[in-house]
């Protein structure tokens, strides 16, 4: 399961408002791909659903992830987070064994662990 926080709905739904994109069609999607100093960074991006997401909800979103990322983003946490550092959101993952100096990157658990949980 993945879910927003309060923060992080309001946030999602000001954004969908001000794009004039409906809620019912229109979600987060939570992706991982590679790169980064640590190995993996999120991809975050307003999105539809596509073949093969699983969709969970939160505060009325639909949250999707693809195939290949869910195992990296079960269990996680999207915020938003305005400090002086900058605004945006942020992803608590409880799957993050390690992450680089900026924050924009991190490393999981074996591929092999991950997956059984």
């Amino acid at each position: 399961m993945i879910k927003l926080t309060d923060k992080g709905a309001e946030k999602v739904h000001e954004f969908l408002a001000s794009q004039q994109s409906q809620v019912e069609t229109a979600g987060l999607r939570v992706g991982v791909r590679g790169g980064g100093c640590s190995g993996f960074q999120y991809a975050l991006a307003f999105d539809v659903q596509r073949d093969g997401d699983t969709v969970f909800e939160s505060h009325g979103i639909k949250l999707l992830v693809d195939t290949q990322s869910l195992a990296y983003v079960t269990g996680a946490e999207v915020d938003y987070v305005d400090s002086l550092q900058g605004a945006g959101f942020q992803v608590n993952n409880p799957n993050v064994i390690a992450s680089c100096g900026c924050g924009s990157s991190f490393r999981v658990r074996d591929e092999e662990e991950v997956s059984a949980v």
